[in-house]
């Protein structure tokens, strides 16, 4: 092992300009032939920019930080040393995965699951709004990869007996900014207080932060430096717009997007939770498949709005920050950012579900007479002044009456909906999703009914 003077600066790995002609498959990454085959399965037919520099360096047994934008295949750059090195020496609760949030978790889980489907590799998800008492017994099966958020972790090491990680071999830390944006500070402190200090780390970011690079002298010993984009970035085939329009006319002007794109299948992120409720009744009520996800729906929900979603059963999805990180949903065509990140690193995130994997996309950010110099901060951190996106005004003035008609419903139903939250505390039927419940179909009738019970 390296001195430990060297603890705090990585080495860059060495940039491979000859070679990156030459490597074209996983085999000659050193792969093993059993995960090139599951690679093969994948459809992964060869090594993206991260894979090509990470793995090589991962299976001679280095730690790593891998900087790389969204979407360039980073599951894969540590999923394939950790089941690599799993075949070598079999043994249980092997590998640590840890992530911000719930839904990239059951994304990481499905990819392991998938590699290490032919050689029998096992693994659990642990995380928050999902019943501890399963969670206990998936561990007490004591899986090679658990993959979890740090907060629910802790709960399971201080309170489910006979579960710990005093024989962990691999510490990944995916998306590791976020982890550590205050949230998560204290826990990371925790869990790597109680595994292993002979371990290998790898740590995964979009974007590198000071508060990683503390992180780093923490956990790692002489990391590599593995850089694939070293300014932030977005990805090369996405087209990026801007519109300036006054804040009352938001609605109007998503609406008249949502119409002339019609067909492709649409992400829309807004700042709050009620935000993205009351966005998605709107577009609900003037006849859009539309569905939200955000904090407050119960953890099966989520799921269910990114299933309904991914498998384009709907095809707009309204969502908070919570997915605009990590989540490979293959077939998003426009990311449209309803109000401004106020963090300009999480552009790069929300802008990064659409485009991924070398397919286009659009990405279309309103701005409103507030939130200029937030614009302004976002088209400094990427570099490039970004164009405006035509429209008609006119036209869009035209749908304005119907617009603010659909504006008076949600907000009704909004109403109702926390009344009857705080009528009864259990969950007030599936309010989330069906048509049904609240739909094109009885809106005219439930304008009328929910007028009389008013009076």
């Amino acid at each position: 092992m390296a001195a430990p003077q060297e603890h705090d600066s990585p080495t860059e790995a060495p940039q491979p300009a000859v070679e990156e002609e030459e490597i074209k498959t996983f085999k000659d990454l050193g792969v093993t032939d059993v995960l090139c085959e599951a690679c093969d399965q994948l459809g992964w037919a060869k090594p993206t920019k991260i894979q090509i520099e990470a793995i090589p360096l991962a299976l001679q047994g280095r730690d790593i930080i891998g900087l790389a934008e969204t979407g360039s295949g980073k599951t894969g750059a540590f999923a394939l040393p950790i089941l690599n090195a799993l075949l070598e020496t079999p043994q249980r609760l092997f590998a640590l995965v840890l992530t911000p949030t719930r839904e990239l978790a059951f994304q990481i889980s499905e990819q392991f699951e998938a590699l290490g489907s032919s050689i029998g590799v096992q693994s659990a998800v642990i995380v928050g709004g999902i019943d501890s008492m399963s969670q206990s017994l998936a561990l007490a099966k004591k899986p090679h990869i658990v993959i979890a958020t740090p907060g629910r972790l802790i709960d399971h090491l201080e309170n489910t007996k006979g579960f710990n990680l005093r024989a962990l071999k691999y510490l990944v830390m995916d998306e590791a900014d976020r982890i550590l944006n205050m949230d998560f500070e204290t826990e990371v402190d925790k869990i790597l207080k109680v595994i292993p200090r002979d371990r290998k780390t790898f740590l995964f970011s979009a974007t590198m932060t000071k508060k990683v690079q503390k992180l780093q002298r923490a956990a790692l010993k002489n990391p590599v430096k593995c850089a694939v984009s070293s300014k932030y970035q977005t990805v090369e085939k996405l087209q990026q717009y801007y519109l300036f329009i006054p804040s009352k006319f938001k609605d109007t002007y998503l609406v008249y997007i949502l119409n002339e794109l019609a067909g492709n299948s649409f992400m829309i992120f807004c700042s709050t939770c009620n935000n993205t409720q009351r966005t998605a009744l709107l577009l609900r009520n003037l006849g859009f498949t539309a569905i939200p996800l955000h904090g407050q729906m119960s953890q099966s929900k989520r799921l269910g709005s990114l299933n309904k979603f991914k498998a384009k059963a709907r095809s707009i999805l309204l969502a908070t920050d919570v997915a605009s990180r990590g989540l490979d949903i293959p077939h998003v065509d426009v990311v449209v950012n309803f109000d401004i990140p106020t963090h300009s690193k999480d552009y790069i995130h929300r802008v990064g579900r659409t485009a991924r994997a070398g397919r286009s996309g659009k990405a279309i950010t309103f701005v409103t007479q507030y939130d200029v110099e937030l614009f302004q901060r976002i088209e400094h951190l990427i570099g490039k002044k970004l164009p405006v996106f035509p429209t008609q005004d006119d036209e869009v003035m035209m749908l304005t009456e119907r617009v603010t008609e659909a504006q008076r419903f949600a907000r009704m139903e909004l109403r109702e909906h926390g009344e009857k939250k705080k009528r009864t505390r259990e969950d007030a039927g599936d309010n989330d999703d069906t048509e049904g419940a609240i739909g094109v179909r009885n809106k005219v009738a439930g304008g009328k009914m929910k007028k009389r019970k008013g009076r």
